[in-house]
């Protein structure tokens, strides 16, 4: 993982630890999963499921009851990530604060990262 000594890779608030706990003691889940795949409009999407067990090269945070996993795909791209829950009257749901994010879509369902130095896209144009 791209990380900082002591520091961990990304943070949870209150609101999204008590969520993700309740979520795994629901489910009887030993963590809440979270990557990236390619779709929506910007072009990445992240993705979230309850997991048995954390795969091998996972990154875990533990805070309190809950747990998070970090696919290894997605480790670079979620270092300093902040995870909060919210609920409202007309949504509820997991909300990322990414200081990676370049680009959103509108409905803030996907973003948009910079290529990475050396990667095909950048050497393309």
């Amino acid at each position: 993982m791209f990380s900082i000594p002591g520091k961990p890779p990304v943070t949870i608030t209150p609101a999204a630890e008590a969520r993700i706990a309740r979520l795994m003691g629901d489910r009887n889940a030993s963590g809440l999963r979270i990557g990236l795949k390619k779709g929506g409009c910007a072009g990445m999407e992240y993705t979230m499921e309850l997991a048995e067990s954390a795969n091998p090269g996972d990154e875990v945070v533990e805070q309190g009851a809950a747990r998070v996993l970090i696919a290894p795909t997605a480790q670079m791209f979620l270092f300093g990530t902040q995870i909060d829950y919210a609920s409202g009257l007309l949504d509820s749901g997991f909300r990322f604060v990414n200081p990676n994010v370049t680009d959103s879509c509108g409905c803030g369902e996907s973003v948009r990262f910079e290529p990475l130095a050396g990667s095909a896209a950048q050497q393309n144009g």
